[in-house]
């Protein structure tokens, strides 16, 4: 049994453990994932039989090191060998109606296994002489492993409303784990959705975050619209779902290939915001539905209006308003354009402006593109496919040649005030954009003399004359 137990902390707990006649038991993740075979992850619960506070302080002098404090929490913890060891004493909990924070007193071991979320988190190992290393395992937590079942200890109705963030761990553990539900916990979910809304929105949030970086977060979304909490805490996703049909003409459900498109994001990147990108790409088309006679369903604008609506959804749900929401925001507004080059003849122009409004997030602009990809049709497939190849070589050819990528125009609004001896105003930002403009579309090379004879062709238009001419034998500005 003691081959459960192979870090040197735990002979060391066991060793204190004796001299202060105190019962200790290793519980929880660390146990479920060395039954499952998982990689070890450097955090490791403590359940101690009295004050795990008091325990962990004397485990620090032993060891001679800090021992971080938590007494609003009854916790301890300490660092040793790169492993963090979390200490609490045995306790056994009530709840209120309206509150997850329970009413905690001093219990046992039976008492605290009980009060844990689920049967795969409840089995304990042993730190004490006489069953060293033994597993405890009241509620068949092996068994459930071996079925691939999330279960709870006690009534699932009971463990659910006590905490209600348990609906939320129930289905990302899932995800994770690639578990079924037991379907007892599955209904009982469905009854007590509603207790749901006492959970704050970050503590809700950072269980979706999980969701979305496991393997295949479909999964969980799936779990969390069909038992309803979907519509609780993401209703804009929820409003994705459902296919209408006039004159015989559908269109297909988005949600659907919403949750398509990020399992096959998923497969090519771990990075939460290019995920949280493939949730988004397609969030306005529920208000942008409507029905043409000619044409069947449109969704005309829905990017645009998507990539407005992003700030207030992360604002809704306690994302962060920084860079990562800004790189969400450019993606769901560009994410039809490399679709559309890859249905049509690839123009320098149209790349260089694609490469322009993307900047360093071309790449993953390039990636949601690719998993957005999802027709049934083989024949359609496999033409997108071979199209959007020819577009990441164009892409390439002239990034290499035109250097266009967070391109700024090589001529300034100062040098053109400069120039012609004028103070800001339209006609600056005219010239501004007639450079530009020029050089995306690729009448002039993407160069500073190029750039400064075309301004003076634009300027006498305007009736602009040189105050000030540039050396451009000399100058490198």
């Amino acid at each position: 049994m003691s081959d459960n137990l192979q870090h040197p902390i735990f002979p060391i707990i066991k060793e204190l453990a004796e001299t202060t006649n105190t019962e200790c038991y290793v519980i929880g993740g660390y146990v479920r994932d060395h039954i499952m075979g998982r990689p070890f992850k450097n955090d490791v619960d403590i359940v101690v039989v009295g004050s795990g506070i008091e325990f962990a302080t004397a485990l620090g002098n032993k060891l001679k090191t800090k021992v971080a404090i938590y007494k609003s929490f009854g916790t301890a913890m300490l660092v040793f060998e790169g492993l963090n060891v979390e200490f609490v004493g045995a306790r056994k909990e009530s709840y209120r109606a309206n509150s997850r924070k329970p009413i905690v007193e001093d219990g046992t071991l039976v008492d605290d296994q009980n009060r844990r979320d689920f049967t795969i988190n409840a089995m304990a190992y042993s730190l004490n002489k006489d069953n060293y290393g033994e597993l405890l395992d009241p509620f068949d937590g092996v068994r459930d492993i071996e079925l691939r079942t999330i279960r709870t200890p006690l009534d699932p109705i009971v463990t659910f409303s006590d905490d209600p963030l348990r609906m939320m761990r129930a289905i990302r553990f899932a995800t994770q784990l690639n578990f079924k539900i037991d379907s007892k916990a599955i209904q009982a979910i469905t009854d007590t959705k509603d207790r749901i809304r006492i959970i704050s929105k970050e503590r809700i949030t950072d269980e979706i975050n999980k969701i979305i970086l496991s393997e295949k977060p479909s999964i969980g979304f799936k779990y969390l619209f069909d038992t309803g909490l979907l519509a609780l805490v993401f209703p804009a996703m929820q409003n994705l779902y459902g296919v209408e049909i006039i004159d015989g003409k559908g269109h297909k459900d988005n949600f659907y290939h919403t949750l398509e498109v990020l399992d096959n994001v998923c497969e090519t990147t771990d990075d939460l915001w290019l995920r949280w990108a493939a949730i988004m790409h397609d969030i306005a088309k529920p208000p942008t539905k409507r029905f043409d006679k000619k044409l069947g369903w449109t969704f005309h604008g829905h990017e645009d209006k998507g990539a407005r609506m992003v700030p207030k959804l992360f604002a809704e749900l306690k994302l962060p308003l920084n860079e990562k929401m800004k790189f969400v925001q450019k993606l769901v507004l560009l994410h039809l354009r490399p679709i559309v080059l890859a249905q049509d003849i690839v123009t320098d122009s149209a790349v260089r402006r694609l490469l322009f409004e993307a900047g360093d997030d071309i790449d993953a602009l390039m990636q949601l593109c690719h998993a957005d990809v999802t027709t049934k049709n083989e024949y359609k497939k496999k033409k997108y496919r071979q199209n959007f190849e020819l577009v990441k070589q164009k892409l390439k050819d002239v990034e290499e040649r035109d250097q266009i990528r967070n391109w700024q125009p090589p001529i300034s609004g100062e040098d053109i005030m400069e120039v012609f001896g004028i103070g800001p105003g339209r006609e600056v930002g005219k010239i501004k954009n007639a450079i530009r403009e020029a050089i995306l579309e690729g009448e002039i090379p993407n160069a500073k003399m190029d750039a400064y004879h075309f301004m003076v062709n634009k300027a006498q238009d305007l009736g602009l004359t040189i105050r000030k001419a540039w050396d451009l034998n000399t100058t490198v500005k």
